[in-house]
């Protein structure tokens, strides 16, 4: 799918692009394409000359083919893009940008939230983009502005688990479920924080390279400060979750120790009437219960006792609370 956008009066208008010749006829600000398929690759090669990068090289996270400049002077530019979704894990979507003919050219292989939130935006605010760069720095900063809401909903199913872990009595089913929702919310923390860093590279990269205006320059400037604030957001998040998850591991040993503890009482409180057993079931030559017509209840007693007084001790030891 392809999303050719002009720039008018500061504001980004979507041009609805079906054949080659309506491609021709626009002069885009931004070309973005999800899942391009080679008639749409075809279509951007033969009017802007611009190659885009297929698949296997949209992935590829070697340094030296995240950023560099072609021999043709396009720019090309691999940033990671926190995806999140409601009925599954997170996960990172890279992102190709190509900077050529005045154009920023995106491909990638998800509708990124991040992409939709900068399309509307950019409608409601005349004057906030004046070419490709602010495209691609505002694209950069929704992105840690989604990082940071990212992060609110952390701190939030976390508060949740919180209370759960804390509660006065934890069963082991409720702390089987508080690990796995701290797992994956550690999961999604880590993404977090990876994003940032990538982020933080791309912005870094556009500085040095010196591509942007004295303006731009103090708005990547900015992006970086925010992405800085985040980073001690993630260490927190990161010491709660270890918090949460050894005091649940915590709790899941006392249940397990109460259940040991059960099985040693009961090994210590019947062990003298096994040993009564023992000697009443060994085969004397003269028997007690032979001559003795309440032998055999007389045992029964002295065992019943004999287990009823540890018992007894244990409880007023406190040892059975």
């Amino acid at each position: 799918m392809i999303n050719v956008f002009v720039l008018q009066n500061g504001r980004l208008n979507q041009v609805n692009i079906e054949s080659h010749s309506d491609l021709e006829k626009v002069q885009p600000v931004w070309v973005d394409l999800t899942e391009p398929n080679d008639q749409e690759r075809a279509w951007v090669k033969s009017i802007y000359g611009v190659t885009l990068p297929g698949e296997d090289e949209v992935k590829d996270i070697e340094a030296s083919a995240r950023y560099y400049e072609a021999e043709n002077g396009d720019l090309h530019l691999r940033t990671d893009f926190l995806f999140e979704e409601d009925d599954g894990p997170s996960s990172t979507v890279t992102v190709a940008f190509i900077l050529a003919r005045n154009i920023l050219f995106s491909v990638h292989g998800e509708d990124l939230p991040v992409f939709r939130l900068v399309r509307m935006r950019a409608r409601s605010r005349p004057g906030s983009i004046g070419d490709y760069k602010d495209v691609l720095l505002d694209l950069y900063q929704t992105d840690a502005e989604y990082s940071a809401d990212a992060l609110e909903g952390v701190y939030k199913q976390l508060d949740e688990v919180s209370q759960r872990v804390l509660q006065k009595k934890l069963t082991d089913q409720a702390a089987a479920e508080a690990l796995s929702a701290m797992a994956h919310e550690e999961d999604l923390n880590g993404r977090i924080r990876r994003n940032m860093m990538d982020t933080r590279r791309a912005v870094s990269f556009l500085m040095r390279g010196r591509l942007l205006s004295v303006d731009q320059f103090e708005d990547a400037r900015q992006i970086l400060r925010d992405i800085e604030s985040l980073d001690g957001h993630t260490a927190f998040l990161f010491d709660k979750i270890n918090f949460l998850m050894d005091a649940t591991v915590g709790f899941i040993n006392i249940n397990q120790n109460k259940i040991i503890k059960i099985f040693s009482v009961a090994s210590v409180a019947f062990l003298p009437p096994t040993l009564i057993a023992s000697i009443y079931g060994m085969n004397f030559h003269f028997m007690p219960e032979f001559d003795w017509a309440l032998g055999y209840p007389f045992a029964l007693v002295l065992m019943v006792c004999s287990a009823i007084t540890p018992f007894w001790y244990f409880r007023r030891r406190g040892w059975l609370n």
